[in-house]
């Protein structure tokens, strides 16, 4: 690769500098993401030819043959000592756009990514679905790494998980766990997932649900007695559940809604908010715990009453995105007027700020 950049070196600064995210682009100088904003380097622009030679250099050699030929790939590169990455190579413009995630060696625990403890709970089922929602780089895959790694450290059962591409490693400890990448140890999410059945699982993590195909082998191994975790790329739980309904057709949703309301377990939904100091990012978490009521309510197709339940669902650690948004305002992590930009009810924010309305913390007052 061209002398002019020494992208490990790059990268190493970019992971010390506390980055999540590295892009790369023709004719731009590098950049980093830090506590959610991009910010430009001061090193010179990248050419064409460093780009080339940068995918050439990091590329798997599975994947050597698709150069040219598939816009996109995903893939991770790993530097010892150092961190591994997720990255995503583009085509823009005919040329190349390299974006690198950074995935830790290191699973961090629930409180040590100033998760609610509560969230255990959906680690200690025997069986059915478990879903982490939220926009791309909410934290997912970093919240699911630890539930996983609680139930690894805990109990003795077989994991699989099934990811394009795998991320976070994990180390046995009590339980075997088994890494399948979607393109090298298995075609598809859907096929991993047939197959996986095969391989007396007790665990299955689905990297993301992106089709029908997938969401309905997700549903026969949570209802054939199996514990399984997945993504969503949606906002809250009301939106996930009309979400995975709606992808079946009109005349089966009455049918669906009784499979999800017995195999769902629970919805978490996340967002990562910028610190008011600048210098971190905390989540805000909606948590859906699926009770004889929300099973109740998802049957009878009043999916809009859930989000009042679960304002009033303190005693089952349930909480609202705005019941977080208010916590995390009290404790002085953020300001209101970072909740308010980070809530999808900003009225009902704007009330509870005011003292109109008390209801949205995720507990009745007393």
């Amino acid at each position: 690769m061209s002398d002019s950049f020494d992208l490990n070196e790059f990268l190493r600064k970019a992971v010390l500098a506390g980055a999540s995210d590295i892009h790369l682009k023709v004719d731009e100088h590098p950049m980093i993401r830090k506590n959610g904003l991009i910010i430009k380097t001061k090193l010179p622009p990248l050419t064409k030819e460093i780009l080339n030679d940068i995918v050439l250099l990091i590329i798997p050699y599975f994947l050597r043959s698709k150069i040219g030929k598939e816009t996109d790939l995903d893939f991770s590169y790993s530097i010892p000592r150092v961190s591994r990455f997720r990255v995503n190579v583009s085509q823009s413009m005919y040329t190349y756009n390299i974006v690198f995630r950074k995935i830790p060696f290191d699973i961090a625990k629930l409180e040590d990514l100033h998760l609610p403890s509560s969230m255990r709970q959906f680690a200690e089922h025997n069986n059915g679905l478990v879903l982490v929602t939220g926009p791309t780089g909410s934290g997912k895959s970093t919240t699911l790494s630890s539930l996983i790694d609680y139930i690894n450290e805990k109990y003795q059962k077989h994991i699989i998980t099934i990811e394009d591409p795998v991320e976070f490693i994990f180390v046995d400890k009590l339980c075997k766990v088994s890494q399948r990448q979607v393109g090298i140890d298995t075609p598809t999410f859907a096929t991993g997932i047939k197959y996986a059945l095969r391989q007396d699982p007790d665990v299955i993590f689905v990297g993301e649900i992106r089709d029908l195909e997938t969401l309905d082998a997700a549903l026969k191994a949570a209802e054939t007695g199996h514990l399984v975790f997945a993504t969503l790329h949606t906002n809250d739980a009301v939106q996930t559940l009309y979400r995975i309904i709606n992808m079946y057709d009109p005349g089966v949703r009455d049918q669906i809604r009784k499979q999800i309301a017995q195999t769902l377990r629970g919805t978490i939904a996340q967002k990562l908010i910028r610190t008011k100091d600048g210098n971190g990012r905390v989540p805000a978490v909606e948590i859906l715990v699926v009770t004889s009521t929300v099973k109740d309510l998802i049957i009878k197709n009043q999916i809009e009453d859930i989000y009042e339940y679960i304002s009033k669902g303190g005693y089952n650690n349930m909480i609202t995105m705005n019941g977080s948004l208010i916590n995390l305002v009290e404790a002085g992590e953020i300001t209101q007027e970072m909740a308010l930009e980070a809530s999808d009810n900003k009225t009902e924010l704007e009330q509870y700020f005011r003292g109109v309305y008390r209801g949205a913390r995720g507990y009745e007052e007393e």
